[in-house]
């Protein structure tokens, strides 16, 4: 297997591999192009999305700044948006369905490092070039969730359709579709149902 094939199937791969650290390097400089447009300047972004992310639905928006360690192996569905400061380390596939709305500051983070300080450190190869050993498990967001500011998604987890994730939760366990869920670590706080429509707030109108 290549240390991409290691990588994207959950397996301890080595990051500093060529096609890898090539990869990511691109993503980088296509997330940093895309920060210094402006709003209205839609046809360079949209130029410039292509590129980073090509598996992206129509009618997403992402507001930047972004940051993406592959945007390859990240796929959005249709309508998504993201607000300010969407970070995504897609070294394993991360999957957003349709109508997916992320607040300021969220993190979809799927790398893990090694919990032992040893296994963690850098090591040297016979050439003294240096590398580490890290796996990655993949994330899952299914159709119709909001995901408030400050929501950080871990490796592993998948959210279920129609979730609503509290501002500054930490995922890290799978939530079941039609959740209301926050904390740290975030848990499932009730269901949502109808009685949670506007439509019944009349302070609002």
């Amino acid at each position: 297997m290549t240390e991409t094939e290691k990588m994207l199937s959950g397996k301890i791969y080595d990051p500093s591999d060529k096609e890898l650290a090539g990869q990511r390097k691109n993503a980088h400089r296509l997330s940093k192009d895309y920060n210094d447009t402006y709003d209205g300047e839609d046809k360079k972004r949209c130029k410039i999305l292509k590129k980073l992310i090509p598996h992206m639905g129509e009618g997403t928006y992402l507001q930047g700044p972004v940051q993406f360690d592959y945007g390859i192996y990240t796929t959005f569905g249709i309508n998504c948006y993201a607000n300010f400061n969407f970070v995504v380390l897609d070294c394993c596939p991360v999957t957003i369905g349709d109508n997916v709305f992320f607040g300021p500051n969220c993190s979809l983070v799927t790398p893990v490092h090694p919990l032992l300080p040893e296994e963690r450190r850098l090591h040297s190869r016979e050439n003294g070039d240096l590398y580490d050993l890290e796996y990655a498990k993949p994330i899952v967001i299914e159709d119709d969730c909001w995901l408030a500011s400050n929501v950080t998604v871990c490796g592993g987890v998948t959210i279920g359709k129609e979730c609503v994730i509290g501002a500054g939760s930490v995922v890290t366990k799978d939530i079941p579709a039609g959740s209301f869920a926050a904390g740290n670590p975030c848990r499932v706080i009730r269901k949502i149902t109808k009685e949670d429509s506007i439509e019944l707030k009349k302070d609002l109108f």
